[in-house]
């Protein structure tokens, strides 16, 4: 992506970071139309509507992603998260577990496998899912799980940590 469209998309990374969803969906609809699709545009889309909690839209584009390009982790993560927030999370599983063989290597994708995996019950598989994630990612991510909801099931069953 080549100027100024490149500049869009990186003021509309900024304002999103900054907590800033309306003017970051300003800055996408400064991109010229055809490259509205270009998976780092729908990578920011796709953060605009997490923020204000559309999971449908954030399901499509997370479906899109997937298919534009689908040796980008983002979009299986994306879709997969969208499904879970609309209470598919057996699905949210299934399909990320199918992006599990091109990323064996994400922290990321092992953390939310963990994620449902305790949501749906499963706590020895979570744990192992959640062991392998912080293999990979350290200590932040141990920190952040020791805070996520989806997986205090994971430290009750084992006493704790």
């Amino acid at each position: 992506m080549q100027p100024p469209n490149s500049h869009h998309l990186e003021a509309a990374q900024g304002w999103l970071e900054l907590g800033n969803h309306e003017e970051a969906n300003e800055e996408l609809e400064l991109i010229d139309a055809p490259l509205r699709s270009h998976p780092d545009v729908l990578e920011v889309r796709w953060g605009i509507y997490a923020k204000v909690t559309n999971w449908e839209a954030c399901l499509d584009i997370g479906k899109a992603m997937v298919k534009l390009d689908p040796y980008r982790f983002t979009g299986w993560i994306n879709r997969s998260f969208a499904l879970h927030e609309l209470k598919r999370t057996q699905e949210a599983c299934d399909q990320l577990h199918e992006g599990l063989y091109r990323f064996r290597d994400e922290s990321l994708i092992w953390y939310n496998l963990a994620c449902y995996a305790c949501v749906l019950g499963d706590k020895a598989r979570a744990r192992k899912m959640l062991d392998k994630a912080i293999e990979l990612g350290g200590d932040k991510v141990k920190l952040r799980a020791l805070d996520d909801p989806d997986l205090q099931g994971v430290w009750v069953s084992d006493g704790g940590e």
